[in-house]
């Protein structure tokens, strides 16, 4: 665009106005002044960070913004001071606004596009002064802008510089005409709604200001402005072949030569190149010959060293560059890395920080990258916009694949409420916006175009379809033939089928998915987004997994999403809490919908990590008795960096640990025998097979578990176990029923309909008595298929229940008491519980839910009761360590945990059901002197158990953490069953049939009460 001198703001609502003197975009390469410095990856002396403290003044519009505050004469002195990088909301100035799929001031502002609300439509005003540091004074500067939300004007020392839009890819300007050699005034003008906000109706926090970094650069006096480096495999996979591009930023006025030298991890030579710049451009070439191959699973990266010298041989410029040889492509309808079909075990993450929101730090990447390695993720899509640099040399380095995806949505102009409703949607066909989005296609791919690690460019996100994203696919295909584009719209709109390579839905249902592989399709198929993982969630995902070895065309999918967006704000009392959607006055919101990470906000693992790092493993292991079986179903790696190791258990126990070597190549598999010791000890034995690595990665350290599988068998008593001794007095009042035995009491209400009491030497284990309970507190899943609405009945039954008969059974050497419970939801409906107690104090407990016709699927069948919250450590012997549910226990094992009380609760931003384990046989629930109850059952008959510091109605009220009510009891509910979480999508798919409880059918359940002394 030509050189603009009078800003307007105008340009905020003109889509064709979207770059004002902003500078072409480009490659992401560092460059130096000498080689050492490059080979030695130093900071580039030649950038000079702006970052940490401006002057700021917030303006909540334009109409009440400072408007002269750029002018050399205007004193900012007495202003406030904000972060760079940071968000204008998070630093005390408006207020964060969470909100989906709708735009943000829907139902406040009729505006349609391109007009903007004139209301609000905060203004940040930033002031930074700086002197140019010595070795900038002599040549060009320029000045970066990394990331700014979402619109922005620049002024230095009173002239205006540029504009730009595009929140998430660099905006660079010239400075040289304006800066000064004393102090310089950078004035930086900032909008939150403009054109370019209409095209970032992403499912995010509304954030606005400068939120990465922001710096001064030169060059040399001859630079690479642009540089491309292709490097290619031949049809074997193993020989290599580079191209290296080089666009001057100016054209030199005397001979410049370049060299290059690629180089392998031991720094040997496997390439050198020399040529001479003819005008601004130059490619070099060259024959790599054998190299290896670069993946997700070896992500190998040579180092290309790029000189630029003078006549004299004078290094002018030096840069390096990772490179790696890699080919993506489609062969006979599959994706293929490397001759290889690839599957995505993938994520979709947001930039996201609890405190700081999108804008993230190198830590925060860091811990993100290693934690998706120790978790058998390979890929993740950048939803929705492409990210900091940092993020894909990361993982160039770490081995993850990328789907790069433009900074585009515009959900809310085409969606609403879930229906389709496109008659005003963006861009779509409209000529005008073609622009502004081709414009972030360029952005994404100029500066990106050189990481190994992008295998798919993506044309944005839920923007329905139209001419303007089909020209956005087309010009990625003719600009990069080494990647596919991406994009999922399109299944709604067919008409611009072409726009994606490869057949992407969200939220399909497994069925769904099949049918489509079932109808000889034309693509293969992901699922871009899936198992949205909405609090306690992710069940079922094996349903999906399922499918990779079953139909070629599956080529993976990408779960929703990485990480919670919460935020840590403070309640009305001073306690920091993670706060939601509409926890700030923001309305409109959605609420608690941006809580969707399989981590949580804090960056710890949630207990779903443990589904989807068993469903993700490459290496599959089955152990029997006599042999492992290890299934390697990795592309190129084989098992030699990976150490085998099996322990055999019994109740629980350690028996012994033992390693064994297995060789086994990619795409194969083998057995691996195995001598386990003697198992004639009846009881319950578990075999567990690891492979762990040998030494350390960057992601982890040595003896870190990426695979694990185990088996289970019970070696039978060979006499039959003798039955409980000790005297029993029955005492039969008239409203108690006592039991009594040495050194315990039993003591049954016939008023109450209950077990009230059971002491053990004294002491009281029942706070409050055992009563049926067939309601959950609702999941954000359960609430998504309004389960209260339908399913409403059970938790009126579960808080009222008619007692219509006590029976009382006395035997030689047992009490039988039992309480046939009735509803007034069905005259049918019964669920008789019978407690047998034994001379020695043990208590059978036996519950028969009878089943009846007509009612809606249960949500639980179990028995809750209340003991002293002095009772706050559990042990588990069950399927664990963390929560699992009956469609969520594939990646749980078989073993003895513990936990205390208010760490099994899991932390979802919404307090709900969470904490349960499946296949409990034993679990003890004492105090800090180690005494209290034990609740036990056969190996063959397991029940499943959830302790909490709360009840599930409780948890069913508050909607926040700090609405819980103080602890003063330890919760105890056994489950003969409960139905699993689901998780194909939160807003009405329902959990699958095999994982849901009928209401028609009858379920008996028992489990044993003893003490813990």
């Amino acid at each position: 665009m030509k050189l603009a001198l009078t800003p307007t703001l105008n340009w905020l609502e003109d889509p064709g106005t979207f770059r004002v003197n902003r500078l072409d975009a480009h490659s992401d390469h560092r460059y130096y002044r000498t080689m050492a410095e490059a080979e030695a990856g130093a900071p580039m002396e030649m950038r000079h960070s702006l970052n940490g403290s401006w002057k700021f003044s917030y303006a909540p519009n334009p109409a009440s913004r400072v408007a002269a505050f750029y002018e050399t004469g205007f004193d900012c002195k007495g202003w406030e001071d904000i972060r760079v990088p940071g968000h204008i909301q998070l630093q005390g100035f408006g207020r964060p606004q969470y909100v989906n799929t709708m735009y943000p001031w829907d139902g406040l502002s009729d505006v349609r596009p391109p007009q903007i609300p004139q209301d609000h439509n905060p203004v940040g005003s930033y002031v930074k002064e700086f002197r140019l540091p010595e070795n900038m004074k002599n040549g060009p500067l320029f000045i970066s802008f990394q990331g700014v939300e979402s619109a922005f004007y620049v002024w230095l020392n009173g002239q205006f510089v540029g504009y730009a839009e595009d929140s998430f890819t660099p905006s660079e300007f010239d400075l040289t005409p304006f800066v000064s050699e004393g102090l310089n005034k950078l004035a930086v003008e900032v909008y939150q709604r403009s054109t370019g906000g209409w095209l970032e109706d992403q499912d995010f926090w509304r954030f606005s200001g400068i939120f990465r970094d922001v710096y001064l650069y030169t060059v040399p006096q001859v630079h690479v402005r642009d540089l491309e480096v292709r490097a290619e495999l031949d049809d074997t996979y193993t020989r290599g072949s580079l191209s290296v591009y080089m666009e001057l930023l100016e054209v030199p006025q005397k001979t410049v030569r370049a060299k290059l030298e690629l180089k392998d991890k031991q720094g040997n030579v496997q390439l050198a190149a020399v040529g001479s710049f003819s005008g601004q451009e130059l490619t070099l070439t060259g024959d790599a010959g054998n190299v290896a191959a670069w993946s997700a699973e070896n992500p190998y990266l040579y180092t290309l060293c790029l000189s630029l010298t003078d006549e004299q041989g004078h290094i002018i410029e030096a840069i390096v560059q990772k490179v790696g040889f890699r080919r993506f492509e489609m062969i006979d309808k599959l994706m293929c890395i490397n001759g290889k079909r690839i599957v995505f075990k993938g994520v979709n993450r947001h930039e996201f920080n609890c405190r700081t929101g999108r804008s993230i730090s190198r830590e925060d990447m860091l811990w993100d990258i290693r934690t998706l390695k120790r978790s058998n993720i390979n890929a993740v899509r950048t939803s929705h916009y492409p990210n900091q640099t940092l993020w894909y040399e990361l993982c160039d380095e770490y081995g993850i694949y990328v789907i790069d995806e433009m900074n585009l949505e515009t959900h809310g102009s085409w969606q609403k409420m879930g229906a389709v409703e496109p008659s005003w949607n963006i861009p779509g066909n409209d000529p005008q916006w073609r622009g502004i989005v081709l414009d972030r296609a360029i952005s994404m791919v100029e500066r990106d175009k050189n990481h190994p690690s992008i295998l798919i460019w993506s044309c944005g996100n839920e923007s329905y379809a139209g001419q303007v994203i089909l020209d956005v696919a087309n010009w990625f295909r003719s600009r990069d033939n080494s990647r596919l584009v991406h994009y999922e719209g399109v299944f709604h709109n067919r008409t611009y089928d072409a726009a994606s390579d490869m057949e992407s839905r969200m939220y399909a249902k497994p069925a769904d998915i099949e049918d489509y592989l079932n109808s000889d399709p034309a693509k293969p198929y992901i699922s871009c987004e899936y198992m949205h993982a909405m609090g306690n969630s992710v069940g079922g995902m094996h349903k999906y997994t399922e499918l990779e070895n079953k139909y070629p065309m599956y080529q993976g999918g990408f779960i929703w999403d990485y990480i919670d967006q919460s935020i840590l704000t403070k309640d009305r009392y001073g306690r920091e809490f993670f706060a939601y959607g509409g926890d700030f006055g923001d309305r409109p919101t959605d609420y608690s919908f941006c809580g969707n990470g399989i981590v949580y906000a804090d960056r710890e693992w949630t207990p779903k990590m443990q589904e989807v790092k068993f469903l993700y493993q490459n290496y599959k292991l089955e152990p029997e008795r006599d042999g492992i079986r290890l299934i390697n179903e990795s592309l190129f790696a084989g098992t030699g960096h990976l150490a085998l190791e099996y322990r055999l258990y019994r109740e629980g126990e350690l028996l012994g640990t033992w390693t064994a070597e297995a060789d086994v190549a990619p795409q194969s598999e083998v057995r691996v025998p195995v001598r386990l010791p003697d198992t004639e000890l009846p009881g319950e034995y578990s075999l567990q097979a690891s492979l762990l690595l040998k030494e350390t990665e960057l992601w982890a350290d040595a003896g870190y578990e990426i695979a694990f599988g185990e088996t289970a068998f019970v070696v039978e008593a060979k006499a039959a176990p003798a039955k409980a001794a000790g005297k029993l007095k029955v005492v039969e009042g008239d409203v108690q029923i006592g039991v009594l035995g040495e050194g315990f009491t039993a003591l049954f209400s016939k008023q109450v309909g209950s077990l009230v009491s059971l002491t053990y030497h004294g002491r009281e284990i029942i706070a409050a008595p055992p009563m049926p309970l067939f309601w959950r507190a609702t999941t954000d899943n359960d609430k998504g298929t309004n389960l209260a609405y339908h399913a409403g009945c059970w938790l009126a039954a579960s808080v009222a229940r008619r007692c219509v008969e006590v029976n009382l059974v006395q035997e030689a050497d047992a009490v039988t008491v039992s309480f046939d419970y009735r509803f007034s939801i069905h005259q049918a409906l019964s669920f008789v519980t019978a407690y047998t107690v034994y001379g020695d104090g043990t208590v059978r407990v036996r519950s028969r839910y009878s089943g009846a016709a007509g009612l809606p699927d249960l949500p639980i069948v179990a028995l809750s009761f209340k003991m002293s919250a002095d009772h706050d450590r559990t042990e588990w012997y069950a399927m664990g360590p963390e929560e699992n549910y009956i469609d969520r226990a594939k990646g749980a094992r078989l073993g003895v945990f513990c936990r205390e009380v208010a760490a099994l609760p899991s932390r979802y931003l919404v307090p709900q059901e969470s904490g349960n384990r499946t296949g409990v046989r034993r679990l003890s629930v004492t105090n800090a002197e180690g005494t209290g109850l034990q609740i036990s059952a056969s190996p063959a008959a397991p029940f499943e158990c959830n302790v909490s510091p709360y009840t599930a109605f409780e948890l069913e009220q508050a909607g926040h953490a700090f609405e819980l009510p103080p602890v003063h009891y330890t919760v105890v509910t056994v489950a003969g069953r409960q139905m699993g979480v689901g998780g194909d999508d939160s807003w009405g798919a329902p959990v699958h049939p095999e994982y849901r409880i009928p209401a028609d059918q009858p379920l008996e359940f028992e489990f044993f009460l003893s003490s813990v002394e």
